[in-house]
């Protein structure tokens, strides 16, 4: 049987039961209500009160009723707010659970929509503003294709172009740990890549990276040259389509946000600069990784003797 509150007219006819001293046996009776529940309204008419009285008291109650809103500490309001600054999603900071937060992600996502937190440094879904900029610098010939690959986590690469495509920065992503590298070429000219491509993995030891995948920009036409210096199988995706490389592609998309937008000549930023943009990422921690950082993740996968070459 479904409990259901008395309504206004039903208290009305108990306050003339209670008037005319009807018992409370015959009017639970006749309402089909429980003795105790008459009861309660004849114990709170004899202190003199009225039944509109009785009324208000028990809207009062039942707008105390159902769940209440979750409030964090000032403590963990202050971490959130920390984290965030740093560039850590809701999820990660319940995921990642380095300090004890009250509630769920979800709960956590809501109280940011609701306006309890500076919601400025998440990550915002957009529209792509493109600039209708069409590349003039000729296309190149032969190529590897990516349906050539067969290393389960290759690596992949690109370029991000600064103001009116006068400077780039080259941008790296290592699959399995989704660790990004970031690189300033001289210029945008394939030399200039080539150059600076060849600089970083002559710093590296020796097949760390077994293959990379690049888009097919122009920028890349010196593949034959960086792939035999460097003995590192290279290979490009097909034209027009990002989807291939969904993991850089996404990973330029955080770099722009968090320090490397279009609109920035990166002939005049500093390489240290540059790298420290994507040395903050790789200290996020990431859902896909278990709530790891992609820099934990890397030196998690390497040999003690290449990691100790590298540190």
């Amino acid at each position: 049987m479904t409990y259901t509150h008395l309504t206004t007219d039903e208290l009305v006819l108990i306050a003339s039961y209670f008037n005319i001293d009807k018992p409370v046996a015959l009017v639970a009776q006749s309402l089909n209500r429980s003795r105790q529940t008459i009861y309660n309204v004849y114990s709170f008419l004899k202190q003199g009160k009225k039944v509109l009285d009785y009324y208000r008291q028990y809207k009062q109650n039942k707008s105390r009723c159902g769940r209440h809103s979750t409030v964090l500490s000032d403590e963990q309001s202050t971490y959130v707010q920390e984290k965030v600054a740093q560039g850590w999603s809701p999820d990660v900071i319940i995921g990642r659970s380095e300090f004890p937060i009250d509630c769920s992600a979800r709960t956590l996502y809501r109280m940011f929509k609701k306006g309890l937190f500076d919601t400025q440094s998440l990550p915002m879904k957009g529209k792509r503003k493109p600039n209708n900029h069409q590349e003039k610098r000729g296309k190149q010939a032969f190529r590897r294709t990516i349906h050539e690959r067969n290393s389960l986590y290759p690596h992949e690469g690109d370029t991000i172009v600064g103001v009116k495509h006068k400077s780039a920065v080259i941008t790296l992503v290592e699959c399995l740990s989704k660790v990004i590298i970031t690189l300033k070429p001289i210029g945008r000219r394939a030399e200039d890549i080539e150059t600076r491509l060849n600089d970083w993995f002559k710093s590296m030891p020796k097949h760390l990276f077994k293959s990379m995948t690049f888009d097919c920009g122009k920028e890349f036409s010196n593949w034959r040259s960086i792939s035999n210096s460097n003995d590192i199988a290279i290979f490009f995706a097909d034209p027009g389509t990002p989807s291939q490389r969904r993991l850089n592609e996404h990973s330029n998309g955080l770099l722009r946000r968090d320090g490397l937008p279009k609109t920035m000549d990166f002939r005049d930023t500093d390489e240290t600069f540059i790298q420290s943009v994507a040395s903050k990422r790789n200290h996020i921690p990431r859902k896909s990784l278990n709530y790891q950082t992609p820099l934990e993740v890397f030196l998690s996968c390497m040999d003690k003797d290449i990691l100790s070459s590298l540190i």
